[in-house]
């Protein structure tokens, strides 16, 4: 279960993203990991006042994602650490990542039922695929790739192209395609393996701050609300927020090769 609480404060947005995680010993023992902008991540046993353990990052924490046994943090300065979960968190590598800009989310997707990469996004109209086997530098696995930006009509090159942030990035956790959403106020669903582009909206009238699927990758929620990409000046307080619920049926599915 995925908790996100999100306050949003005049000129700046602040990120509290908490993630609970059921793991099964002798017993189901809740636990917590919260991320913070005063660098740390804190781990979390919720029956107990105070934290299990703090781990110090590079930077600014961002966004996170959890799948056992692996955790990846985004941070300011376009840092990625990876921890290993199993018996007590512990880091696994820290990385530069490859975008060029501020990053905004994170996603692990799995195979064979195991983690085996995630994906990120910045606010430069693009998205990355890592795998989490770095034993290969050159992997074909490994790839970024441009979305959400107006398109590019053949012979208009000349013409300036909008660029917006993708705030959002999420696997579906059966077909281990993906879903993207940005400030252009679209989604769009994407098939890594085949690095194609499976559909996209139309935009709302305003922008998508985020999104995540059900368990069973049935139903898709993404919430509309301004994201400040634009200023203080665009700011609408007449305008109201929503979360929207897709039913998914074979839209995610893979392309055939």
């Amino acid at each position: 279960l995925h908790l996100f609480i999100r306050y949003t404060l005049c000129y700046t947005c602040l990120y509290v993203i908490l993630y609970v995680t059921l793991v099964y010993t002798l017993y189901f023992m809740l636990h917590l990991s919260a991320g913070s902008w005063d660098k740390t991540l804190k781990f979390w046993d919720a029956r107990q006042p105070q934290p299990m353990m703090t781990i110090n990052c590079e930077e600014r924490v961002y966004g996170s994602d959890v799948l056992f046994p692996v955790a990846v943090i985004i941070m300011a300065g376009k840092k990625i650490k990876i921890l290993n979960l199993e018996n007590q968190p512990s880091e696994h590598r820290t990385m530069d990542a490859p975008l060029r800009y501020q990053l905004r989310d994170v996603s692990i997707f799995k195979k064979d039922g195991k983690p085996a990469g995630f994906g990120f996004c910045s606010i430069e109209g693009r998205a990355a695929i890592e795998p989490l086997d770095d034993g290969n530098p050159n992997s074909k696995d490994k790839f970024t790739f441009k979305c959400h930006r107006t398109p590019i009509s053949q012979g208009d090159y000349h013409k300036p192209q909008d660029i917006y942030a993708v705030n959002g990035i999420k696997f579906h956790p059966i077909y281990g395609t993906l879903a993207t959403v940005g400030s252009d106020g679209k989604f769009s669903f994407w098939d890594k393996d085949s690095r194609t582009k499976l559909k996209g909206s139309e935009p709302l009238n305003n922008t998508i701050t985020c999104c995540d699927f059900n368990f069973t990758g049935s139903y898709f929620a993404y919430a509309s609300s301004y994201d400040w990409s634009k200023g203080h000046e665009y700011y609408n307080p007449q305008q109201k927020n929503y979360i929207f619920i897709r039913q998914i049926k074979d839209e995610l599915k893979p392309r055939k090769k």
